[in-house]
């Protein structure tokens, strides 16, 4: 069964249309229709998009005006001076970055083609449908609902999988057996981009900042997942068990337990540090295959290094 939802874009289209309408009315505006068109598709998922879309809109509709007054009465109102027309006036649109309004302007060209008679009267009323559209449209996005309650529950769904991560490694370098099924590799992949489109429309949302806490975080989270799944084959290709294995599970095991928003990074480098020197202390690999096992370890404690040190660059404490 398919689930019907009404989300906060489609009320505000709802709303901002009927109202777009209503004071095209009110001023007698010809085609006053077209003013709800307008709101329609000025009407964006963020405040930025909307401001965007809204100046596009502007300006395209703008341009549109002025070239139907050179082309119909400059050459004639002629279906083929539309056409004409709009193979000088939709690369202008693109060269002014205005190529988001070419449907709104083409609505405008054609009413003024409609009239036959471009005159002060169907000018004023172009710009008035423009500016009820674009302005009610405005208005209406300048609600947009906190998206803080589903950032943070993939925050928390993120850190969940993270420690089950770090947690199943342990283990594995313990007992060399996992039954583990790998789920949350995938999840996390995921998570990971509908946080990240989230959380940049969180940011688009506040004209006074290019960025915020949560846009930040998952981009860190984002680069130590990348960490991870590179640093998974260096433990599922040691095979010998020995001590450095058992410290470094201690050491994940301990991580898995402090993973959570506050930076804690700087305390497990420490000891991360107190555990290489302790590896220096210990007896050399007698057989190539301990070497080898023992310098992919190495390697894998190089990786966890940089997977700390990303951490390091998220302030929140």
């Amino acid at each position: 069964m398919i689930k019907f939802k009404i989300g906060y874009r489609t009320l505000k289209t709802a709303i901002g249309t009927s109202l777009a309408i209503i004071i095209a009315q009110f001023f007698e505006l010809s085609y006053f229709s077209s003013a709800g068109i307008i709101t329609i598709l000025c009407i964006q998922n963020s405040k930025k998009k909307s401001l965007q879309s809204a100046s596009q809109r502007f300006i395209a509709c703008s341009l549109a005006i002025l070239f139907s007054f050179v082309f119909f009465e400059g050459i004639g109102y002629h279906p083929l001076v539309i056409g004409l027309m709009l193979l000088f006036f939709i690369p202008t649109t693109v060269i002014t970055k205005a190529k988001e309004g070419i449907v709104t302007s083409s609505v405008i060209i054609l009413h003024i083609y409609s009239e036959a008679d471009m005159t002060w009267g169907v000018v004023f009323n172009e710009f008035g449908l423009i500016i009820i559209g674009i302005g009610v449209a405005l208005v209406v996005n300048l609600y947009m609902p906190s998206l803080d309650d589903k950032l943070k529950q993939y925050q928390k769904q993120l850190e969940r999988n993270f420690r089950n991560i770090l947690k199943e490694i342990a283990d594995y370098l313990r007992t060399n057996e996992t039954h583990w099924t790998g789920k949350e590799i995938t999840e996390t992949a995921r998570i990971l981009e509908e946080a990240k489109s989230l959380s940049f429309r969180d940011v688009e949302n506040h004209f006074m900042r290019s960025e915020n806490y949560y846009y930040h975080y998952f981009k860190i989270r984002e680069k130590q997942f990348e960490i991870i799944e590179r640093a998974l084959p260096l433990v599922t290709s040691i095979d010998p068990l020995f001590d450095q294995r058992y410290m470094i599970a201690d050491f994940l095991e301990e991580l898995s337990l402090s993973v959570h928003p506050g930076n804690t990074a700087k305390l497990f480098l420490i000891k991360l540090e107190q555990l290489r020197e302790e590896f220096k202390e210990m007896p050399l690999p007698q057989t190539r295959e301990e070497f080898e096992a023992r310098a992919d370890l190495l390697h894998f404690v190089k990786e966890i290094e940089q997977y700390l040190v990303i951490k390091t660059s998220l302030k929140l404490d």
